[in-house]
């Protein structure tokens, strides 16, 4: 496991920022993908402007080397959606591009899915790359005389790759020595920084909760020509993995947004698909419930828009 230095406290953490500076730590994920579009040369610009009488200078066009929609190709496609949900379900919002933050103690397990997650995607590869001579045969065919040998390499292999480390987000400790007024700023910078990934959490988390809730909520109110509405049983089970992942990913930092969630909870707690479905008394109530607490989420979204967010975690 990749070691991550944690700054000397000298007191217990205190404040939502100080909490989830010590009990995260920043993860970065990459991905190395083979370009499937490429620009139109010059020339053929020119040739393509001219069949619509336009000047090429203000024609924007490319080429698909590849389809994109060949199952192996999107089986390759699958494994980096799959990483990034998993990413994204296990960590919290940090303003830095690229960066999230993974619990010190799911490090372990964020490492060894990782590492699943990658050979799957070199399976997927060496896969798609057993159809790669068909495929550019089909492109030859589909391109005509924009197909260009040169565009394609000889191979697949490892021109798609993942991999993810481990930033550090400190303030650079020799800094402490050679300038303790920059290591000062430096320090000041990466609280703002928690602080403002306290707030980035939180806003995550409510709009999250509240598209689930509105979704559940239209679900089971009103009628489809005067029957219930259809709904799937994602409808309540994504509704509780959010309440895990908020009990896991929590920082105790918005005691209202907890009650929500808790409220959340206990409204649908015992309710499954199937019973909201068999019974019109049950699904009304929990309709009428979820509604009143999706009222106190949009105004909560409403008190903190997204956009003042964003502009301060510049």
């Amino acid at each position: 496991m990749a070691t991550v230095t944690r700054p000397a406290a000298s007191r217990s953490p205190s404040t939502p920022a100080e909490r989830l500076r010590r009990s995260m730590a920043a993860a970065r994920v990459s991905f190395t993908w083979f370009g499937t579009r490429k620009s139109l040369t010059p020339e053929q610009k020119t040739e393509a402007a001219d069949t619509f009488g336009a000047e090429g200078p203000f024609l924007s066009a490319g080429k698909r080397l590849l389809d994109t929609r060949h199952s192996a190709f999107r089986a390759v496609g699958a494994v980096r959606s799959r990483t990034l949900g998993y990413w994204r379900a296990v960590s919290l919002p940090f303003p830095e591009p690229g960066i999230r933050l993974i619990r010190l103690d799911s490090l372990d397990a964020f490492q060894q899915q990782l590492a699943e997650f990658r050979d799957e995607l070199n399976a997927a590869v060496e896969e798609l790359d057993r159809h790669y001579a068909a495929l550019k045969a089909s492109a030859r065919e589909q391109l005509g005389r924009l197909y260009n040998p040169a565009d394609y390499p000889v191979s697949l292999l490892g021109l798609f790759a993942m991999s993810w480390d481990f930033p550090s987000v400190e303030a650079p400790s020799y800094l402490r020595e050679l300038s303790p007024e920059l290591y000062e700023q430096e320090a000041q910078r990466v609280q703002a920084r928690f602080e403002q990934a306290v707030e980035l959490a939180e806003q995550a988390f409510t709009e999250e909760l509240a598209k689930l809730v509105s979704h559940l909520t239209e679900r089971l109110s009103g009628d489809d020509d005067g029957k219930p509405k259809v709904f799937r049983d994602t409808a309540v089970e994504n509704l509780s993995e959010f309440f895990e992942r908020f009990r896991s990913l929590n920082i105790r930092s918005n005691q209202q947004l907890e009650q929500l969630v808790e409220h959340c909870q206990a409204i649908v707690h015992g309710s499954s698909p199937q019973q909201l479905r068999d019974s019109s008394a049950l699904r009304q109530r929990v309709a009428t419930q979820l509604a009143s607490v999706g009222s106190v989420l949009d105004g909560l979204l409403v008190e903190r828009p997204r956009r003042r967010i964003l502009r301060t975690a510049k």
